[in-house]
């Protein structure tokens, strides 16, 4: 099994470091990641400049680009094969609820599964890189249950993965969820720089609005891992039927 290991945080952080040692007797694995931090880039290409490909001394490649370019790269001409599977993370902090719309982490593993290949996302909930061993450990049992169930194919499928931040023996067992809601986030931060310029940083995400039995959120705060299947398809179905009836009204007026 061959394994494409991307992230958000950039090649140097601490959670891609620990992913790729808990796999890399599992499979032949790949880094290729972001030079810089890409939190909060979704699935964004960069379109409008050229990308640029370094190695580091572990051989780690990095690129000057998002999570998505990265995956990107790699399946259409930087690599001379094609991964059995994509993976991203270990992401320094959650990726629940809301959060997978805005998530690099969640982005760069989308990408792959764009090019058909399965993907999984893994996030270690709150940021401080705490007990990061013990989740790469929960991320490398998983990789290998889902290889060992032969479920590395050509179907492509893709994995939201938050893995509480608690010693190994204290996280419970994975719990297939649906994803929460956030509270809508919180107001922005306005500031003066040195010149007088009034400048502004994103508020934090807000607190969980829809933590119930089921959802992502409720399975962590349990103390246990949180997989949850995403989808692409964004079409809200259930409203098809109202605008099939409302459509004509409304293109008419």
């Amino acid at each position: 099994m061959r394994i494409l290991i991307c992230n958000d945080d950039g090649y140097l952080a601490p959670g891609i470091v620990a992913l790729y040692e808990a796999l890399k007797d599992v499979a032949e694995v790949e880094v290729i990641a972001p030079e810089h931090n890409n939190s909060a880039k979704s699935n964004a290409l960069t379109v409008h400049a050229p990308i640029y490909v370094n190695q580091a001394a572990n051989g780690f490649r990095y690129v000057s680009g998002t999570p998505a370019d990265c995956v990107h790269i790699a399946l259409t001409g930087l690599l001379d094969y094609r991964p059995d599977l994509v993976v991203s993370g270990i992401n320094n902090g959650a990726n629940m609820g809301d959060d997978t719309i805005y998530s690099g982490t969640v982005g760069a593993a989308m990408e792959g599964y764009l090019f058909g290949i399965p993907a999984i996302a893994f996030s270690q909930v709150e940021r401080n890189w705490k007990h990061l061993d013990a989740a790469a450990r929960k991320a490398r049992e998983l990789v290998q249950s889902i290889a060992q169930q032969q479920l590395v194919r050509n179907v492509p499928w893709l994995l939201n993965v938050n893995i509480p931040n608690l010693p190994y023996d204290q996280i419970g067992s994975v719990k297939l969820c649906r994803l929460g809601r956030r509270h809508a986030a919180e107001p922005v931060i306005q500031q003066k720089n040195p010149h007088g310029q009034t400048m502004y940083w994103i508020g934090a995400a807000g607190a969980a609005k829809d933590d119930t039995n089921g959802t992502d959120f409720h399975a962590t705060t349990q103390g246990h891992v949180a997989m949850t299947p995403l989808q692409v398809d964004l079409t809200d179905h259930d409203a098809l039927g109202f605008w099939a009836q409302t459509a004509g009204i409304v293109m008419q007026s």
